[in-house]
Order: C-alpha cells, then sequence, then structure tokens
C-alpha cells in the first residue's frame, strides 16, 4: 500500500540532500571478504583485457571496419565496468549496504542504461558489417568505408545516450516512499522502481518504450542481417565456404546471445515477477562475467585481434629492450 504523505513531490532542497541505500549483498555476511576478492579480481582482468584490445586497435595504424567496432566496444565494457563494478565493491565492504545519492542514483543508472543501450546499437552495426562482408564481398571496401563506421559509432552512443536520459528522467519523477533501501548492488531500473508510491503500472511504460527502443529494434535489425546471411549461406555448394563466413560470425553471435539473454531476463517482464535475490544474480553475471568474456571470446576467435596483441607486446618489448 502506498505510504501516507509520500505522494507529495518533495522540494529542491529535499531532492538535493536525497539519499539511498544499496542493501547490496548485505544478507552474505560471511562471505563478504570472499565475494569482494573475486569481484576485484574479476574487474582488473576485465579493465586488463578491454584495455589491451583498445590499445591493440588505436595503435594499428590500417584498421578493417570490424575492429573499429571492437575498440568501440572493448570503450564501452570499459566505461560500464567502471560506473557498477566500484560501487559494488564498496557495498561488500560496508556491512550494511552503501548510501548513495539521488543525483548519484540518477547518474549511475543514467551511464548504466546508456552504454549498455550503445553496446545493443552496436552489435546490430556489426551484424550489418558481417552481412555486407559475407553477402557483398565485392562492394565491402566501398560500403564499410572507415567515415560510414565512425557515423554508425557516433550515432550509436548518441541515440542509446537520448533514450538513457529519458527513461532516467521519468523515474526520478516519481515519488519514493520511505526507507529508501535498494535491494541491490547499484541503482537498477527495475529495483528503484520497486520503491515508487504507486500501485498503478503506469511508472513501468517508460522502460517499456526503452526496452522496444534499446532491446527489440536492434535485435530485430540483428535478426534480419543473420537472416539474409543464413539465405545466402544456404546458395553456397562448398562447405567450406559455409564454413569459413559461420567462423566470421561466431564471436558476434556469442557475445550477442551472451548480452541480450541477461538483458532480456532482467528488463522484459511485469515488476509483479521482480525477486531481488534472482535479479541480483543475474545482474552480477551481467555486469562481471559478460565484460570479462568479451574480449576472451574476441581473442580467441579473432586472428586479427590476435595478431594486433602479439604485435603491440612485440613492440612493448622492444622498447624496453632500447
Amino acid at each position: 500500500m502506498p505510504c501516507e504523505g509520500c505522494m507529495e513531490r518533495d522540494n529542491v532542497s529535499t531532492v538535493a540532500t536525497m539519499e539511498f541505500l544499496l542493501l547490496g549483498f548485505s544478507e552474505l555476511l560471511r562471505l563478504r571478504v570472499l565475494l569482494f576478492l573475486i569481484f576485484l579480481i574479476i574487474h582488473l582482468v576485465t579493465l586488463a583485457g578491454n584495455m589491451m584490445i583498445f590499445m591493440a586497435v588505436v595503435t594499428e595504424p590500417s584498421r578493417p571496419p570490424m575492429l573499429l567496432f571492437l575498440c568501440q566496444l572493448s570503450a564501452i565494457e570499459l566505461c560500464y565496468t567502471l560506473v557498477i563494478v566500484p560501487k559494488a565493491l564498496l557495498s561488500l565492504v560496508a556491512a550494511g549496504g552503501s548510501s548513495i545519492s539521488l543525483l548519484g542514483c540518477a547518474a549511475q543508472m543514467h551511464l548504466f542504461v546508456a552504454l549498455g543501450g550503445a553496446e545493443c546499437f552496436l552489435l546490430a552495426a556489426m551484424s550489418y558489417d558481417r552481412y555486407v562482408a559475407i553477402c557483398q564481398p565485392l562492394r565491402y571496401a566501398a560500403v564499410m568505408s572507415e567515415g560510414l563506421c565512425l557515423r554508425l559509432a557516433l550515432a550509436c552512443a548518441l541515440g542509446a545516450f537520448a533514450v538513457a536520459l529519458g527513461l532516467t528522467v521519468a523515474v526520478f519523477r516519481l515519488p519514493f516512499c520511505p526507507p529508501r533501501r535498494i535491494d541491490h548492488f547499484f541503482c537498477d531500473v527495475p529495483a528503484v522502481l520497486r520503491l515508487a508510491c504507486t500501485q498503478s503500472y503506469a511508472p513501468e511504460l517508460p522502460l517499456l518504450a526503452a526496452c522496444v527502443l534499446l532491446l527489440l529494434l536492434p535485435f530485430l535489425l540483428i535478426l534480419a542481417s543473420y537472416v539474409c546471411i543464413a539465405a545466402d549461406l544456404l546458395r553456397l555448394t562448398s562447405t567450406v565456404g559455409r564454413g569459413k563466413a559461420f567462423c566470421t560470425c561466431a564471436s558476434h553471435l556469442a557475445i550477442t546471445l551472451l548480452h541480450y539473454g541477461c538483458a532480456t531476463f532482467i528488463y522484459i517482464r511485469p515488476k509483479s515477477s521482480y525477486s531481488p535475490a534472482r535479479d541480483k544474480v543475474v545482474s552480477l553475471v551481467y555486469t562481471n562475467i559478460t565484460p570479462l568474456m568479451y574480449p576472451l571470446i574476441y581473442s580467441l576467435r579473432n586472428k586479427e585481434i590476435r595478431g594486433m596483441l602479439r604485435k603491440m607486446l612485440r613492440r612493448k618489448k622492444i622498447a624496453q629492450l632500447n
């Protein structure tokens, strides 16, 4: 039931001083030290892996279009983990959870949604790159120019940040019932909506609209690209050609399934089915394990990335010897 008086709009001074309490993993007091060490190691490995891919692509003078997208993907993952993981580690250190201001919570939510949305748009752009490479190989260099790739990357970032801003404003215009305790380790949209002083489904409409724009629309574009790719591969008589074409798409497919699997589970469902414990586990995979898997998948599957990493390490070794 809505609490008494909480439907009144707080004044500006109250909003400026309002705080939320991130409960994090406060129910796992005995495992706090172990979880802290595990998350810290994963965080450092994730930062190192994505940073290596980012630096390897940036320092390469001639970069294929797909590697430009990988560079942006690594940059997104770097920012993504820095937005979420430090606060999660802090919540493990503080036994009763960690406090976060309303503005800090809004900023964290906006950046999290924007970076996740930019990744969805970027995966759609990468699927188009694969479509042109497989279905129109002779026109690939002309179509996927560096200028087009940069414009696509910029459009992905700006579109996602605009949608995320609208969602964040809509969420934080709601009145919140005290005690303002978020049963999560960061300001995730479903967890914050759980505190809204309303029983209607109206607050979920901005989240639904954001899911359509950031999840469904890019997914349909990815699906359309791979339907065209599959139709083109079915016309090939050579099994070797099919195998090579599939190998060029395997890394992208693996990352797309990983990203969309977790995001769909968390965001595309009604508020009534919200489960804090279950969502924290899925979000843990989504924000810690998934960014760690990206550099591993691409460094193992992509020969160009492996070659760039070897050249970068070789240049570093030569510089150290000199």
